[in-house]
Formats: structure tokens, sequence, C-alpha cells
């Protein structure tokens, strides 16, 4: 068995420490997306709590068909939707494609290295400023593939969006935040 199927087997037959492992093992995970979408502390902790629950009471229908930590951020993110869809808090902006459709756009680099902008600390700064403007799905977006380094697939499986869309999102954000990087620090392309 995987060490994923191991832990659930685990999990399911009640060992004692097992929930609390796979806790550990996918706080981090959860914690991330969940603020990058809810963005604030407090609602955040609390939606982490029910992302957990929502583990804990629905792990036997984990199927091993993805890793667990897909599934799990695939619960996050769902859990996450329903709290701003409660609060009537749209996760994309106006401009964005509601409908899932994706342009030409999609496989056209637009040239900005999101790393090396990082590499310089007041940078990092301004680019953290700007990450804090996006919508939260391109917020969500942006961080799992540039910081959690997640391929493009296993985001559209988190997500449950087409890749198609999960890369004119990501497209579209990063373009935002090098206008706002460009008028920020008084860089014209």
């Amino acid at each position: 068995m995987s060490e994923d199927e191991d832990i659930v087997a685990a999990v399911l037959a009640r060992a004692p420490g097992a929930f609390e492992r796979l806790v550990g093992r996918h706080q981090a995970l959860v914690w991330h997306m969940v603020y990058r979408l809810v963005q604030h502390p407090e609602d955040a902790r609390e939606v982490c709590q029910d992302v957990f629950f929502r583990v804990y009471d629905r792990l036997h229908q984990y199927r091993s068909e993805s890793s667990l930590a897909t599934w799990i951020g695939r619960v996050a993110y769902s859990v996450a939707v329903r709290h701003l869809q409660k609060k009537r808090i749209p996760t994309v902006s106006a401009e964005m494609d509601e409908d899932g459709e994706y342009s030409m756009f999609d496989h056209v680099s637009d040239g900005f290295d999101l790393e090396s902008a990082c590499a310089d600390n007041e940078l990092m700064g301004h680019l953290g400023e700007a990450l804090e403007t996006l919508p939260p799905l391109q917020r969500t977006l942006i961080t799992l593939y540039h910081l959690d380094e997640l391929g493009i697939g296993e985001i559209a499986a988190i997500t449950e969006l087409p890749e198609g869309t999960v890369k004119n999102y990501l497209f579209r954000a990063r373009q935002k935040l090098r206008q706002q990087l460009e008028r920020k620090l008084g860089v014209l392309a």
C-alpha cells in the first residue's frame, strides 16, 4: 500500500493518532489554500476546521484515483468557495470569463518571470501587496502554481476547473501583477 492508502486505512480503522498525522501532513496546504481564498484569519481558521471535519466525515469516499493531497485540496477549495458564496464574495473579477471559456492567450506566455521578481526583497514586498489585490480565485491559482509549485493538471483537479481555464486565469493574474508592479515601481514595459 502507498503512504496515502496507509494513513487513510489507519484513520478509517480509528488508529490512535492517525487523524492527527493526516492533519499534520496536510494542514499547510489546507491553510494556504483557504487563507488565500478567504483572506480573513478568523474565517480561515473556521473554514480549515470545516475542511478537516469534512475530510474525516468523507474519508471513506477517497478512492486513490488522485493523491490524498489533491483530494484534500479539492475539499478545501470547495469548502472555501462555499464560504465565499455564502458571504456573497465573488471569486473572480468581473472581466474574467464566468462560463469557463478561455481565450487564444491560454498558451501564450506573458514574459513576466515571477521567480526573478521574487529575488529582490523590496520587490517581493510589492509583489505580496499586489497579490492581495487579486480576486480570490486568481490569488489562489497564482500561489498554488508559483509558490506551491503544483502543476496545471493538479490545480485543475483541485479546483475542478478545466486546464485551459486555469491557464487563462494564471495568464490574466500575471498580467495584473505585472501592471501593478510597473505602476508601483514606475517601470514602463
